[in-house]
């Protein structure tokens, strides 16, 4: 997904009141806001097949899946929305979350290089979160960050459509063919 930002100054009370009564969803970082734009069919697909089995794998349980609308408080003023996110976090607000185990963003070309590093070091200071997934739309290639300690991080890397993305966070293993179900790479973007 594209961002596109506000030349704006907002507080994050101003924010958080805004985004309420907007049509149009925002990322805030430190006073900025950034529109997000559209997706591709091919991101969409690809974070529904995630969510879709995410959301039936934890349907009895405490942890709940959400998409793409669901905002995430990575900080006192740092706010994102992940493509999917999952939470184990009892009550607390319903427009926002503050305590994810799982993040998974689907790469964009505008959004690439900040997915892969603003977002990552700023997630990692998350102290629930306990795996980051980075999913090309282009190509199948899956990247994973899970935390090994409190500082540590593993990273895989996984491209064939036998590989499994094993969700340590939540119990879930994914072939990387589930994942990309429906997604044909021979069609122009």
């Amino acid at each position: 997904m594209g961002l596109r930002k506000l030349q704006t100054y907002l507080s994050v009370e101003d924010y958080l009141a805004g985004e309420r009564e907007s049509p149009v969803r925002h990322e805030y970082v430190d006073g900025q806001v950034y529109a997000m734009a559209g997706a591709s069919d091919r991101h969409n697909r690809i974070a529904l097949n995630v969510a879709g089995r995410l959301n039936d794998h934890l349907a009895d349980g405490p942890c709940e899946a959400f998409v793409s609308d669901m905002k995430v408080r990575v900080s006192a003023r740092l706010f994102y929305y992940p493509d999917v996110v999952v939470t184990c976090e009892p009550g607390g607000d319903r427009y926002t979350k503050t305590q994810p185990v799982l993040i998974v963003e689907v790469l964009s070309p505008s959004t690439e290089r900040i997915d892969r590093y603003e977002k990552l070091l700023a997630y990692r200071q998350v102290p629930s979160l306990q795996e980051y997934v980075l999913i090309a739309q282009e190509r199948m290639l899956v990247e994973i960050y899970r935390r090994s300690s409190d500082e540590e991080w593993e990273h895989e890397i996984l491209t064939e459509p036998e590989d499994e993305l094993a969700l340590k966070s939540v119990g879930l293993s994914l072939s990387l063919a589930q994942i990309y179900r429906r997604v044909r790479f021979d069609e122009e973007e």
